[in-house]
């Protein structure tokens, strides 16, 4: 069995298609919308990819929560001072900044692509718990391109779309002289005659 490749080049987090538009947002701020990009990913990964408990994505995302506590607590705190800095108003910050979050979720939800995607999230989850304290944010620009593209569905690339099996059917010739009844006339064609049908 061969997966696609869903590979593709590195991000900076104010890409189309990579997360959600933070007009005017600093480096800092796009940086943590990508971090938390991935985690959002990396949660619904856990809850929607058990049907293979083999990509261990629930036990990874656990991990990379306990591990990168640091990064992510900094991650929210960016955030929070980003919405906070767009709507004057706390109660307006806190109503945006929560609509994010359901947003990015919602953005990974998939049922179509879900085998790509839990391949994907699985492999990302692997490396996740695997880098170093503080640079979550480094494996989130490497791979969040990878994620998204994971959500296409593309289904098995050996054998696309299934096996392909020769659709053509053999028939008898149907002349009406070459039956009696309904049986084949050898004496009017000759013995049977196959053709495509």
């Amino acid at each position: 069995m061969k997966s696609h490749d869903f590979s593709g080049a590195p991000v900076r987090g104010d890409e189309p298609g990579i997360g959600l538009d933070l007009p005017d947002a600093t480096e800092a701020e796009l940086t943590a919308g990508l971090v938390w990009n991935l985690r959002a990913a990396l949660n619904i990964a856990a809850l929607q990819c058990q049907f293979e408990p083999t990509l261990l994505t629930v036990p990874q995302y656990n991990a990379m929560m306990l591990d990168h506590a640091g990064e992510l607590k900094t991650t929210y705190a960016t955030l929070t001072k980003y919405f906070a800095r767009k709507n004057k108003a706390p109660r307006a910050a806190q109503n945006a900044l929560d609509q994010f979050g359901t947003r990015i979720y919602g953005g990974f939800s998939t049922t179509a692509a879900q085998f790509g995607f839990c391949q994907v999230a699985s492999s990302i989850g692997r490396d996740a718990i695997f880098m170093p304290r503080g640079s979550l944010h480094l494996l989130a620009k490497q791979r969040m391109r990878e994620l998204r593209n994971s959500l296409v569905p593309w289904g098995e690339q050996r054998f696309p779309r299934g096996i392909g099996f020769d659709r053509t059917v053999l028939l008898p010739r149907m002349d009406k002289k070459c039956w009696k009844k309904d049986e084949w006339n050898v004496k009017a064609c000759g013995p049977v005659q196959w053709v495509a049908g």
